[in-house]
């Protein structure tokens, strides 16, 4: 592991803050907030069908083994190459990928490790149809990049990048390369996160007014991962950045709900305070001897950030993110309506008129049990469908089915379910609200990914 250096990560990972930095208001910077339209606009493209999909992956330590690993149980597709800076871990899933095709479907499978460009040479050698990307988080937006010039789709895990100038090369790159780049949230797949998307869309709650989402997940066992792992990159970053750092599971289905960046409504502005930076410090110095690397880190980022999020027609989103305190997981999961509300942790519906054969009126919850008739008449199409097939891959079978709909929409030639401008607004709530914590709150404006365009992009629609 390289010697960390606090001021080379700062300038990585805060290049949106420090382009903001001469004023609180981003409005003030162009380059930033807009950029002119001149190539094809990606919102609702659909590629050319890939019947027999070829796939290589870019790490395969934590989440990139199982997205190779549904990947490969599926028809029509070959696991090309794996990528990873451990031979260990490269060499492992190459022959796991071997093993779920019987030594038939993925039979030749290229592995890369060791050098820090590996990823790129790989690239060219293999030239796949798709990358899936699963590295650190100041690894997506380059891989994402030379993937796409190297003629291949991207599938990134979240965020989609780290600065808002990323954002904006990888939406410029997948316009000019005309290849999709997906933000991977896997959370938009959740029973319940779907349930809530076909209620929506079917106007059970009427007209959308206001959202709450979150990432509350304490997670600093993490700090163990010291060497390799996660814990061993993510905790500088909580040291040194301080926002909301990873807000995208809570808002990418809310975001759906309310059908922001697709003709209805987009993002507007953003203003975000973050509380004072206790817990990691108190964890580091309760588990760690005195002269160890947690302890020798300036905690800055704050413990729970809250954001609010003004879209144009002027309805709200509440953010909150929070891995450091003790308390149970919450992704909030709250989509109010003009003729009701639907919640999340736990799962909760409230209808004005009650719900038939439950309850009489608004005034009381459906949950529990009584959540059956709910689930009967308003579960997903797509949840139906796939659930079966899906339930025993990670995260409750949300995971296999997200990978299922991007292998069925690339060999069909269908739009996907996420297109690149929806990953950079979802992301950009990260560099905005370190923007907005840095000026005491100011408001921070939403670049507009799409040009103008999202006007013109269909809603998402319900999947049968």
């Amino acid at each position: 592991m390289k010697k960390f250096d606090r001021r080379n990560f700062l300038k990585k990972t805060t290049l949106a803050s420090a382009a903001v930095g001469v004023s609180p208001m981003l409005a003030h910077n162009d380059t930033i907030l807009e950029r002119p339209y001149s190539q094809s606009y990606m919102g609702d493209f659909a590629a050319q069908k890939i019947p027999d999909i070829k796939a290589a992956f870019i790490g395969v330590g934590a989440r990139g083994p199982g997205h190779l690993q549904f990947f490969a149980s599926l028809p029509g597709t070959e696991v090309v190459a794996v990528c990873d800076l451990y031979e260990d871990l490269a060499t492992k899933w190459a022959n796991k990928a071997t093993a779920i095709g019987n030594g038939k479907q993925h039979k030749n499978v290229a592995v890369y490790h060791g050098e820090e460009n590996a990823w790129k040479k790989m690239l060219v050698e293999i030239q796949p149809d798709v990358v899936f990307i699963a590295t650190n988080w100041k690894n997506h937006a380059p891989m994402a990049i030379e993937a796409m010039n190297q003629g291949s789709h991207a599938f990134v895990e979240v965020p989609i990048a780290l600065t808002l100038e990323e954002m904006w090369t990888i939406v410029d790159t997948s316009e000019r390369t005309q290849k999709h780049c997906m933000m991977m949230e896997n959370v938009n797949y959740s029973r319940d996160e779907l349930l809530f998307l076909n209620m929506c869309r079917k106007g059970v709650i009427g007209e959308t007014l206001h959202a709450e989402a979150s990432y509350i997940h304490e997670l600093r066992f993490q700090m163990e991962e010291q060497t390799r792992g996660t814990g061993s990159w993510r905790t500088p970053h909580y040291a040194y950045r301080n926002g909301n750092l990873y807000p995208t599971h809570g808002l990418g289905p809310v975001a759906q709900y309310m059908n922001l960046g697709r003709t209805d409504d987009n993002f507007g502005s953003l203003v975000s305070y973050s509380t004072p930076a206790l817990g990691r410090k108190l964890y580091a110095e309760k588990n760690y001897d005195a002269n160890h690397k947690w302890n020798a880190l300036d905690y800055k980022g704050g413990d729970m950030n809250t954001s609010i999020i003004k879209t144009n027609l002027g309805k709200t989103i509440m953010v909150q993110w929070d891995e450091t305190s003790p308390r149970p997981y919450s992704r909030l999961n709250l989509i109010q309506g003009t003729k009701g509300i639907l919640a999340g942790f736990p799962t909760r519906v409230a209808l004005e008129g009650g719900v038939e054969g439950v309850t009489k009126d608004h005034h009381s919850w459906v949950q529990g049990e009584q959540l059956q008739a709910i689930y009967e008449k308003y579960d997903h199409p797509l949840y139906k469908r796939l659930n079966h097939a899906t339930k025993n891959t990670g995260h409750g079978g949300m995971d296999g089915m997200m990978m299922y709909r991007i292998v069925e929409c690339l060999q069909q030639g269908l739009p996907l379910d996420q297109n690149v401008y929806e990953g950079c607004f979802w992301s950009a709530v990260s560099p905005l609200s370190e923007a907005s914590v840095t000026h005491g709150g100011a408001p921070q404006e939403f670049p507009d990914f799409t040009r103008g365009n999202w006007r013109n992009t269909k809603p998402l629609t319900v999947i049968a």
